[in-house]
């Protein structure tokens, strides 16, 4: 299946790059095993209604085993099992708020009925009346409406009083009570610092009354965060330097301070008398810890700082080449301006994917054969035997399916970005270079998205597995285990970022030459080893930038909505829409700038090839943009290059055409 060892490496030992010049499909048997897998997650979601649980989910079903608004089937030891409900549609719990959060259920008994209480039912008296009014008959099955208030199962097979007025759901024909304080225990549980339903009703009417700047302030989130990558090409420069000095100032003066901090420990800490007591003693021995601890703690310092001033000094050209594509990447967008859609299309894919997966998740919770539950003796629907494992490759579904979505975005925008590049005049840049990245995914690369997006799933499961297992034995497990547990699961997280990192210049590689995702990644990786110094330089420094692009757009968004919701509300009312809207612009913003890092990566890898294989000389024209040819000619007649400056007068005009 496209291994590392295969044919297409062994007959290509050193081979060439050659952009967009042939495409055939990669990693075809990875598509058709992810197909394959695929048809398996919808041959879950077909038992789940075939069978019946799909209906039980929606329409609701009571505490013997009926559906709600159905003729239903007797099953086999259970009473009151196999009734006509086809004029009772709507579920009724008993004690709707005993609500068990640790295994998310209502404990509570469940009855169809034909109408929910639209008012509050305080005595065994108004049930009855409901009961002979309505029809709808509120108690279990086998008691008589009539017989109510003096029946002496009325305490364990009617509702709790007083029974709060509900609605039906809109689609799943639950009553809900619609007194919020019903659910106050969960409430409680969730959000820890309610400790009243008054300020939970605050905190909830402040939420609704902001609604509209909500919204306002959203929009403005994204509106920044899609001005910010247009704009950053500008800024970059000043905003690289600045941070540059201000870390090296920062680590000056933090060395300085200890220093300064051991040295007035040294002249002024050891004055003591001839007599000494055993306290002052003490004193005396806890100041010279001190003193020792102030000590390693400068030479540290003082050895941080000088490495990191080498590092600044020889890698201080490798920051302009951040700079450079920093600068290259804001043209991108600007030749591109689809780029700016593709966190919306992968937000959608991944919204849709996500609602369809706990649909059917939920579809299985309501699928299997009829259990009596031994604690609260209510009959639930569990599933037995092998199809009890079905939970588990609809869980491995959730992690390769939205792994698989992450990196069609990747594959796109790398495709994208690999036309741009590699096209010499920008001017004639295909219509839509997003779009023919897309048809080229769908009609070529499938197969090689398939199997990168399995590799992360093959190192993420075993990582939440281990994470589930110490959250599971949080204050049981003694030291030891507890520190083997985190450093498995901060292992695994390391590799998986690794891999992401690999996955996505494989991605650009496939999009580049149309190879298999694992000779892409074996071309990827030479060339990222061979520039090893700058890539840790544009990673550094761009992943930095663009965090504090984040927290500008964060920041922003804050002042603004504490501009505009301080004029409404007090403190208390607009702290939890604020909370809100930093989170939702975060949110964004990290999805943007992602973007924007996706292009400065594949950009530097496209930078590479081209210096690889390219010298400027006729036949060999380099492709790269203007910006990123000034920087690569200093770099070369820095090191004494031959090919530098004889390329450059011809090739100018090749690659900088939207200079």
């Amino acid at each position: 299946m496209g291994c590392c060892g295969s044919a297409e490496v062994r007959t290509r030992t050193k081979r060439e790059w050659k952009p967009l010049e042939d495409r055939s499909c990669t990693d075809l048997p990875w598509f058709l095993l992810f197909t394959v897998f695929c048809v398996g997650m919808g041959s879950i979601c077909g038992l789940t209604i075939a069978t019946g649980g799909a209906a039980r989910l929606i329409f609701g079903y009571d505490s013997y085993g009926n559906t709600c608004g159905q003729r239903n089937e007797q099953i086999e030891g259970v009473r009151l099992s196999g009734l006509d409900h086809r004029d009772r549609k709507f579920v009724f719990f008993l004690d709707p708020c005993n609500i068990d959060i640790v295994q998310r259920k209502i404990k509570s008994m469940a009855l169809c009925i034909t109408l929910c209480p639209t008012e509050e039912l305080t005595t065994y008296q108004d049930l009855k009346r409901f009961a002979m009014v309505n029809g709808s008959e509120l108690c279990s099955y086998e008691l008589a409406g009539h017989k109510y208030p003096g029946l002496p199962e009325r305490f364990s097979k009617c509702p709790k009083l007083p029974v709060p007025p509900s609605k039906p759901l809109p689609v799943f024909n639950r009553c809900t009570p619609l007194d919020v304080s019903c659910y106050a225990k969960f409430a409680e549980a969730v959000v820890t610092f309610v400790s009243d339903n008054s300020v939970l009703h605050r905190l909830i009417a402040g939420v609704a009354a902001s609604k509209e700047i909500i919204i306002g302030l959203c929009v403005l989130a994204l509106v920044l965060s899609m001005i910010l990558m247009v704009i950053i090409r500008y800024i970059s420069a000043v905003l690289i330097w600045i941070l540059t000095s201000l870390v090296v100032l920062g680590s000056l003066a933090g060395t300085s301070v200890l220093w300064w901090l051991y040295i007035d420990h040294r002249l002024y800490g050891n004055d003591t008398s001839t007599k000494v007591t055993k306290e002052v003693k003490e004193e005396v021995e806890v100041s010279r810890d001190s003193g020792q601890a102030l000590l390693v703690y400068a030479v540290a310092a003082t050895v941080f700082t000088i490495i990191l001033l080498l590092l600044m000094l020889f890698m201080r050209k490798r920051v302009a080449l951040t700079i450079a594509l920093f600068h290259v990447a804001g043209k991108v967008f600007i030749h591109l301006p689809l780029l700016t859609l593709q966190p919306f299309v992968t937000f959608l894919a991944l919204l849709l994917f996500w609602i369809y997966w706990i649909l059917v998740l939920l579809f299985l919770g309501t699928t299997g054969n009829p259990v009596q539950n031994e604690e609260t003796g209510l009959t639930e629907f569990r599933l037995t035997g092998p199809l009890q494992y079905l939970t588990w490759y609809h869980a491995v579904g959730l992690v390769w399916i939205t792994e698989f979505i992450l990196a069609c975005q990747q594959m796109t925008v790398a495709g994208a970005v690999v036309t741009y590049y590699f096209t010499r005049d920008k001017n004639r840049l295909p219509v839509t270079p997003i779009l023919s990245s897309v048809l080229r995914l769908f009609r070529y690369h499938l197969g090689t998205v398939a199997k990168g997006s399995f590799i992360i799933t093959l190192v993420k499961i075993p990582r939440l597995i281990l994470m589930y297992i110490h959250n599971q034995l949080k204050g049981k497990e003694n030291a030891c285990a507890r520190c083997l547990l985190k450093t498995c699961i901060c292992c695994l997280w390391c590799l998986e970022k690794c891999l992401n990192y690999l996955n996505q210049n494989a991605y650009a590689a496939t999009a580049i030459n149309s190879t298999s995702f694992c000779t892409s990644a074996r071309d990827a990786f030479v060339i990222l080893v061979e520039n090893a110094l700058r890539v840790a330089t544009i990673n550094a420094v761009g992943d930095f930038v663009l965090f504090l692009g984040k927290i500008l757009i964060v920041t922003s968004t804050a002042f603004a909505g504490v501009l505009l919701l301080n004029y409404r509300q007090d403190y208390a009312e607009w702290l939890l829409p604020l909370i809100i809207v930093c989170l939702f612009s975060f949110l964004v913003a990290h999805c943007f700038l992602s973007i924007f890092e996706i292009v400065v990566d594949v950009l530097f890898l496209c930078f590479a090839i081209d210096t690889k294989y390219n010298d400027g000389t006729p036949g060999k024209e380099f492709f790269m943009d203007k910006a990123l040819m000034v920087r690569h000619t200093r770099h070369v007649s820095s090191v004494g290059g031959v090919g530098g400056a004889p390329g450059v007068p011809g090739v100018l005009p090749a690659g900088g055409g939207a200079g």
